[in-house]
């Protein structure tokens, strides 16, 4: 279990694979937790002894959150010094499970491979179900799948990046674990971060997860197509996300019909020109 978030992780690690790859008996991407227990309880010579060690134990989960968000963070610089120095532009894009985040992707790799190159990594518990929509795009993709591990860290993606063996000038697409707690506190090294909320989901879940709305720099409302049959205001979950976060850039779009997708388009358009004029 992660002394971090409460979630578990698989004994031998996450799996990460390219589609129709077989996995191997053992993975070379194992990280574990270790885990202390609250007291102990002795018996000698007919007296009962009960040591509440509930102090100590607080204090080693604190240590091992700690430690393990500091050991992300290292990890995290390493994969963004090595972004930097490809000139890869990477996207973390994290969500809640069913707000279209695989729907907009699919749909701007579809429409924009022919002028940029772009590589994803996909992050699910299980499957491989999202990379191999990508890959039917003919998109280089690896899967990772956490097990039950609820969030990407920062040495999964670099184990990923190797496998993908990325060019320079190109973008990265990293789709997050459907998750809108655990993934704000992993920095993954990526250049931005893009939270995807849809119009089914309500305005004002900005400030119940505020940590995901601080840590990101764009927000996508998605499912805009829907608005006729939702009782949801869009100015109102803007102006809840914007007092999280005042710096943040919106793009209004539907993954089904295309609509506003052009303006998200042409954003990814500017930052693919910026790579190009760094090289």
């Amino acid at each position: 279990m992660c002394g971090t978030c409460g979630c578990g992780s698989e004994s031998k690690g996450p799996t990460i694979l390219k589609p129709g790859e077989k996995e191997h008996e053992h993975s070379h991407n194992e990280h574990t937790h270790e885990h202390s227990h609250d007291g102990h309880h002795h018996h000698h010579d007919g007296h009962s002894h009960t040591h509440d060690h509930s102090h100590d134990h607080n204090h080693k989960v604190l240590k091992i959150e700690q430690d393990i968000l500091q050991n992300n963070q290292v990890l995290a610089a390493r994969n963004r010094g090595y972004f930097e120095a490809k000139k890869i532009f990477a996207l973390n894009l994290v969500s809640s499970p069913g707000s279209g985040k695989t729907s907009i992707l699919e749909r701007t790799l579809a429409d924009l491979k022919a002028e940029i190159p772009f590589y994803v990594i996909e992050g699910d518990q299980q499957t491989m179900n999202d990379a191999n929509r990508i890959d039917a795009l003919n998109i280089p993709v690896v899967q990772i799948n956490t097990g039950k591990g609820c969030h990407l860290e920062s040495d999964m993606v670099y184990n990923a990046v190797k496998k993908l063996e990325i060019k320079d000038n190109s973008i990265l697409m990293i789709e997050n674990v459907g998750n809108l707690v655990c993934p704000s506190m992993f920095d993954l090294g990526e250049s931005k971060r893009v939270v995807i909320i849809s119009t089914t989901e309500g305005e004002d879940k900005p400030i119940k997860y505020p940590d995901m709305f601080y840590t990101s720099n764009i927000c996508i409302i998605n499912k805009i197509d829907l608005l006729p049959y939702v009782n949801i205001n869009v100015q109102k979950l803007k102006d809840y996300a914007l007092k999280v976060n005042p710096n943040l850039q919106f793009f209004e779009v539907s993954a089904t019909t295309g609509e506003g997708m052009e303006a998200w388009y042409n954003w990814l358009k500017d930052q693919s020109k910026i790579l190009e004029a760094k090289a």
